[in-house]
């Protein structure tokens, strides 16, 4: 069996990573998924949250996977990573240092190849009512849901093209990372759940904006219709913590795909085990 770990929108949590580090040790798995929102930036800033090192990165993730690496030698998993729509693009630069020092593989709008697996990843997410905009995207068209902001809106920690902000959608950008790959043995790590599924549920039933009812379901259109016509083997979400309480459920399928939720509302952290040979078998603990 290929044990892998998931795990995503930890937040910068000190106790979540330390949990995760501890069973990398003790497991040894043969691959490690992080779903992005991996960073203390706004919602750490929103609670207050204060660190005893100047940059989260460089002197925690990195440094304790360097040391983690250093221990476990040869049973050193790969380590896949996107970010999230919370994490600043500004930091981007050191998730690709923490690569090439072979910490773990930067996967973001990337293919690589897992033991006879070919893993994606895609970090964006469709337009949310939040300001901060690095990760986000228009999802098939410049629909905005009533609530949400403007990709073209809000505030970036790097410069865009305004024509990327205007006209790049996460469906374009899907079609163009798969290509012509065949998708029977295909993991995606994405951000974003897929639209209207148990995955992507929010709480705000009942309520309106402008006399015009709000939609709970907020995961991303464009990703739905990539599963439903790709068909890949699995893949991974995070993005909407609140979902699994609301919904009952960290997994859905669509067609023949496989799809799991690591995303968590409360202080745990949320750790999906699978064998990517039986995605059906996947279990999720929270620690």
């Amino acid at each position: 069996m290929a044990l892998c770990l998931f795990a995503s929108d930890l937040h910068g949590r000190l106790t979540g990573y330390r949990a995760l580090l501890n069973l990398i040790q003790r497991d040894r798995p043969a691959a490690v998924f992080l779903g992005g929102d991996l960073l203390p930036s706004g919602m750490a800033a929103m609670m207050a949250v204060r660190f005893d090192f100047d940059d989260f990165v460089s002197d925690f993730l990195a440094a304790e996977l360097a040391a983690l690496k250093q221990t476990l030698g040869d049973a050193y998993p790969r380590v896949f990573v996107i970010l999230g729509n919370d994490d600043g693009r500004i930091e981007e630069h050191l998730f690709l240092e923490g690569q090439a020092l072979g910490l773990w593989e930067y996967i973001h709008n990337r293919r690589v190849e897992f033991g006879g697996f070919q893993v994606y990843g895609y970090a964006y997410v469709p337009p949310t009512p939040f300001l901060f905009k690095d990760w986000e995207r228009y999802d098939i068209s410049r629909f905005v849901d009533p609530g949400s902001v403007s990709p073209e809106e809000g505030t970036r920690t790097v410069p865009v093209p305004e024509s990327e902000t205007r006209y790049a959608t996460i469906a374009a950008d899907l079609a163009r990372l798969a290509g012509e790959d065949e998708q029977q043995r295909a993991i995606w790590l994405f951000h974003a759940p897929p639209y209207q599924t148990k995955l992507d549920r929010v709480a705000v039933d009942g309520k309106m904006i402008d006399h015009v009812p709000l939609d709970p379901h907020v995961g991303s259109i464009a990703i739905r219709r990539f599963i439903e016509s790709r068909q890949p083997l699995m893949t991974l979400h995070g993005h909407l913590h609140e979902s699994t309480r609301l919904t009952g459920a960290w997994q859905d399928q669509i067609g023949r795909t496989i799809c799991l939720n690591a995303a968590h509302d409360g202080p745990q952290l949320s750790l999906i085990r699978f064998d990517p040979e039986f995605p059906d078998r996947a279990s999720r603990e929270l620690l």
